[in-house]
């Protein structure tokens, strides 16, 4: 029995939820999401929640229906409220800007690393250490944290690199040196 699978989504006021089969559209006050589900779950509106419901105890039927759920959940929080990552970027001369639409990253590299916003996500640059990834869509908002991240992981010796601001990176001890005789 799927727990959360089993609870309703509830449609806060100014959302609008079309249901289509298994294509739901979501629309809210910061934009619009759409999704195509598995032809499995059966997704129905009733007043003012989305209700999802499996027709078996199968294996993949069960599986499907907290995940269904929980991805109609995040869209109505999404055009709500939107989702954010917040990375730091830690290191000497490390820093990053912003000109318009594009982000510059100076990570080390002989060459500054430019990432730009796309049509649904926005980069936000409050001082030169951190970067605010926002959207209304959280898979894409976690996938370009991700990207960013990745041009200068986070290293374990002196912790230089792009993380997120509530990650901790582990730190290891540097190379011992000769001892005392």
């Amino acid at each position: 029995m799927s727990r959360i699978g089993n609870k309703p989504v509830a449609i806060p006021a100014g959302v609008e939820v079309k249901i289509d089969g298994s294509v739901v559209t979501v629309k809210g006050p910061k934009g619009t999401l759409t999704k195509e589900f598995n032809h499995l779950m059966e997704i129905s509106q009733e007043g003012a929640e989305i209700i999802v419901k499996r027709p078996n105890d199968e294996n993949l039927s069960k599986s499907l229906h907290g995940l269904t759920r929980t991805l109609i959940h995040n869209m109505v929080e999404g055009v709500t409220n939107g989702f954010s990552k917040e990375l730091k970027i830690n290191g000497v001369g490390y820093r990053c800007q912003k000109s318009g639409k594009d982000v510059t990253l100076t990570l080390g590299f002989s060459h500054p690393v430019v990432v730009s916003d796309s049509e649904d996500i926005v980069l936000q640059v409050p001082d030169p250490n951190t970067i605010i990834v926002t959207g209304i869509d959280k898979q894409k908002v976690g996938q370009i944290a991700s990207e960013i991240r990745g041009k200068r992981p986070p290293e374990p010796y002196k912790g230089k690199g792009i993380k997120y601001a509530n990650e901790v990176i582990r730190r290891k001890e540097g190379k011992a040196g000769k001892g005392k005789k």
